[in-house]
């Protein structure tokens, strides 16, 4: 093009330039062609084409970026509240976080929306863990304590959905734990910004927003009950959790100190237990035997099987008295429960766990010991090596690798309840002469998932156990029975009656007038057998051939039967050994 000045002529409005320049004065100023105003000249077709593409992604962006942060502010920590209308809800906090980045300069504006991103995102995870945990074991994760359950769970997902749903699972949520505050934190960030450049219209929203929040907090609005719409979730997480480590890190001295006091750390061993003399104690722990067991009326027919029990029990010469038992756990951690009952301190964490089992406390298990009898413990969930057996005062232990089972495991439970029974019986109390017992028996073939289960068998039959390679090879998978609830019920249900036909035809069978047997639940199971407003009792029966020991725990208020009723006493599990030995000591 010619070197010449731009004719002065008109230009349309909207269309004129700072300056007139000539190409050879652009070129002058070396500006780059993608820098040269274009003003004067309409957008190409394919331009036109992708600006309303890129206005619909930019959109679409901001929409999905406004649902993650609501979603991480408002989802429930519990699954029995998670539906569509959960999601309904004005979060006080956004509330608050927009107008405080609407005040903030750019750049202050773009750390601070980053940071209070990744921090949203980590409660979100935290939530998640909530959700998890209330589902299996009916309380809050422990940021604290509990990352040491995270394997035994592992393990029991692996026993319902097989290993490579483990492993799926296990990847997933890693993946999860990364990816969460990371998009939550570029979701906040994308907000504020947008924000910013609609200022005004963000603030009149808010303050309108703010109204309605304050109008429904009043009110007590709820589309979902248990959800208010003027939600404040996310800063109760927050402080919940904030009060939970600082509770948890204080706890272990407090605890350590409470373990020092023992009432019966320096009685005598002649003044131990002189009511039981000569007999053979048995304390037998059935796997998640809980309250709604007995309760539920979908689970009635454990109910009728408890009712004649008891009258079994009598034509067999043996009279039974039950009440109830709150454990410190619920879903899971049988561990727990079995410490707290045989230390008499509360056993809720894995801390304290630790801090007893490293302790000196005298156990119920040790006190027969101190009073000369023969301690054995049954284990068949035992599956590597159990250093808390010396705590508990055990002479002797048998576990998966000693009590002689040549069959196959029943997902978890690696041996049927009557082969371990069966175990005991020839191993220890068939022996002539032997010196009284007391022994610690957890049966496992009601812990979850329920399935295969063993089919009773006459005791005859069962020999070392290969009987059960078959029955351990048909029937539905965890896999397939959990996808239904229903299933999942059902299978509690036999499992429980299972364990407990397994124990009343051991006592027809194999009782004699010197056997005492304490049965009782370590825990209730989980949620989706229960539901969510299941207490944390557990039924706890004590049978008898000589009345006399019987007669001595007349004043507990305790029903007669192995089936406790609604009007039996409640105790915390902690306090039964003070009172078990209160009552059978001097």
């Amino acid at each position: 093009m010619p070197e010449a000045q731009v004719p002065d002529v008109p230009v349309p409005a909207g269309q004129v330039p700072d300056e007139q320049v000539t190409d050879k004065q652009v070129t002058d100023k070396q500006v780059p062609e993608e820098q040269v105003p274009d003003e004067q000249a309409a957008p190409a077709p394919d331009q036109r084409r992708r600006r309303p593409w890129r206005r619909g992604v930019s959109i679409g962006l901001t929409v999905l970026a406004a649902a993650l942060v609501l979603a991480a502010l408002v989802a429930p920590d519990d699954l029995e509240l998670l539906s569509p209308g959960t999601f309904v809800r004005i979060p006080l906090e956004a509330l608050v976080g927009a107008a405080v980045l609407l005040l903030l300069p750019a750049t202050a504006r773009r750390v601070v929306a980053v940071v209070a991103g990744a921090f949203l995102g980590v409660l979100a995870v935290v939530r998640i863990f909530d959700m998890g945990f209330l589902s299996v074991l009916d309380r809050p994760f422990d940021l604290v304590l509990d990352w040491v359950l995270l394997d035994d769970g592992l393990v029991v997902l692996r026993d319902s959905v097989g290993q490579a749903g483990a492993v799926a699972a296990v990847i997933g949520a890693v993946l999860l734990a990364v990816a969460v505050p990371v998009l939550v934190a570029f979701s906040v960030l994308r907000l504020s910004t947008v924000a910013a450049m609609h200022r005004t219209a963000t603030a009149r929203v808010v303050g309108a927003l703010a109204a309605a929040w304050v109008v429904c907090a009043v009110v007590g609005v709820q589309v979902v009950s248990g959800a208010p719409v003027a939600s404040r979730d996310t800063a109760a997480l927050a402080y919940s959790h904030g009060r939970q480590v600082v509770n948890s890190l204080r706890d272990r001295q407090e605890f350590a100190d409470e373990a020092a006091a023992d009432a019966f750390r320096n009685t005598p061993p002649d003044q131990l237990l002189g009511a039981l003399r000569g007999k053979d104690v048995m304390l037998v722990f059935v796997e998640s035997y809980g309250r709604s067991a007995v309760e539920d009326p979908e689970f009635a027919q454990v109910g009728g099987l408890l009712d004649e029990g008891t009258r079994r029990l009598a034509a067999a010469g043996y009279g039974s008295r039950s009440g109830w038992l709150t454990s410190p756990t619920s879903g899971g951690g049988s561990w727990l429960a079995q410490s707290t009952l045989l230390s008499g301190l509360w056993i809720n964490n894995q801390q304290r766990f630790r801090t007893v089992t490293s302790s000196d406390r005298l156990t119920l298990t040790s006190a027969f010991a101190k009073a000369s009898w023969d301690t054995v413990a049954v284990m068949p969930g035992i599956t590597r090596a159990w250093p808390e057996g010396h705590f508990y005062g055990f002479d002797r232990v048998y576990d998966l690798h000693t009590l002689g089972y040549r069959g196959l495991g029943f997902s978890w439970a690696t041996m049927p309840d009557q082969y371990t029974m069966l175990a005991f019986e020839r191993m220890e109390n068939s022996k002539p002469g032997h010196p009284p017992l007391m022994t610690v028996m957890p049966l496992v073939s009601s812990h979850g998932p329920w399935t295969p289960l063993p089919k009773w068998l006459d005791w005859d039959q069962v020999g070392d156990g290969s009987i059960y390679i078959n029955d351990a090879r048909v029937g539905d998978t965890p896999e397939e029975v959990w996808k239904d609830p229903e299933r999942v019920r059902t299978q509690y249900r036999l499992s429980v009656e299972y364990s407990l036909n397994t124990l009343i035809s051991y006592v027809e069978k194999f009782g004699d007038d010197n056997l005492v047997m304490v049965v009782l639940g370590d825990h209730q199971p989980a949620r989706i057998v229960t539901g969510a407003d299941a207490s944390h009792d557990v039924p706890i029966s004590i049978v008898a051939h000589d009345p006399a020991v019987l007669d001595r725990i007349s004043s507990w208020g305790w029903q007669d039967g192995i089936k406790p009723g609604p009007q039996s006493p409640v105790w915390r599990m902690d306090a039964f050994r003070d009172r078990f030995l209160t009552a059978y000591s001097r």
